[in-house]
């Protein structure tokens, strides 16, 4: 499978997530990171027009998860959300945010993953760690 259909598949699998409610695309992966992008408009902004931390949250984890999925054995394995950071460094107030999962440490048990969120300046937003546990699936 090429870049291209892998990334139409996995945008369709999140189509009916929050994900998809959100507006979040998976524009880019790779074999140790993945990019995603979020429109700053009435879905991801807070009542005073700016970027909810919350959205950036999402993003953030989502990205993670996806990368970190994309490291286990799909057929027997899954990971899911132990723990998330996210510092909000600057406000964004519309465009796009753009996001990128990069590890930290792939274990057996444990995937550790920085994302930097950035907006269409390329200026820091947000950044988060994540930390995955992988688990058997049942």
């Amino acid at each position: 499978m090429n870049i291209n259909e892998a990334l139409q598949k996995i945008n369709e699998f999140q189509k009916n997530t929050i994900t998809g409610v959100l507006g979040i695309e998976i524009t880019d992966i790779g074999s140790d990171y993945i990019c995603g992008k979020m429109p700053v408009d009435e879905r991801t902004i807070q009542p005073f027009g700016l970027l909810h931390g919350g959205a950036s949250a999402v993003l953030a984890e989502s990205l993670g998860s996806i990368a970190g999925g994309m490291q286990v054995n799909r057929e027997t394995q899954t990971v899911v959300g132990v723990e998330i950071n996210c510092n909000h460094l600057r406000s964004a107030r519309g465009g796009w945010v753009f996001g990128k999962a990069t590890p930290i440490k792939i274990g057996r048990k444990i995937h550790v993953w920085n994302i930097e969120i950035k907006n269409d300046d390329g200026k820091l937003v947000a950044v988060s760690r994540l930390t995955l546990a992988v688990i058997d699936k049942k």
